[in-house]
């Protein structure tokens, strides 16, 4: 996929990238060791690395799917992606991460801004995503961005319990809220 970018300010940007690219490493990497540190009472290593490699890296391309970087100064800060849900006109982001040392920057919000931007222009009017109980920023985030909860729901004795939401897509607003910091 060839790089699009949208200039932030001087130093960041957005491009868009294959699940592939090296550049990506710092999200999973950074994402595993969230995870791990969150979740260890309820998940192995081995069954993370499982699940954050669970979908194939095709999931993530155009035309159904996007993965997203911001760079500064050319390194991933921050990120996410999406690929369909189950119905066409729905998208499902996934991995949405701010690395650890930039943090309470509003990169978050620019991240989830630029993913709906982004659905909006492949065609989607719908997002799903869903969290863990134990990443209290992150359904703080989705819930001051418009997103309603769907279910918090029991994925069984020996895993925590899942935080579903849901927001459909108005391409005016979300043209806006791409441009807005």
């Amino acid at each position: 996929m060839s790089e699009v970018e949208s200039s932030l300010d001087r130093q960041d940007r957005f491009v868009y990238v294959s699940a592939r690219d090296p550049r990506t490493r710092p999200l999973f990497d950074e994402l595993a060791y969230e995870y791990s540190s969150r979740y260890a009472a309820y998940i192995s290593e081995e069954e993370l690395d499982k699940e954050l490699m669970r979908y194939p890296v095709e999931a993530f391309a155009q035309p159904h799917g996007a993965f997203l970087l911001l760079l500064r100064e050319g390194r991933a800060i921050a990120g996410g992606a999406f690929m369909r849900h189950h119905t066409p006109a729905t998208a499902e982001f996934k991995r949405i991460w701010v690395s650890r040392a930039h943090r309470r920057q509003g990169l978050a919000r620019r991240v989830l801004a630029e993913l709906e931007a982004q659905a909006v222009r492949q065609g989607y009017t719908r997002v799903h995503l869903g969290t863990g109980p134990r990443q209290p920023e992150a359904v703080g985030l989705y819930r001051s961005s418009g997103y309603t909860l769907l279910s918090s729901h029991d994925f069984g004795e020996d895993a925590p319990p899942g935080v579903l939401f849901e927001k459909y897509l108005l391409p005016v607003q979300v043209a806006h809220a791409s441009r807005a910091d």
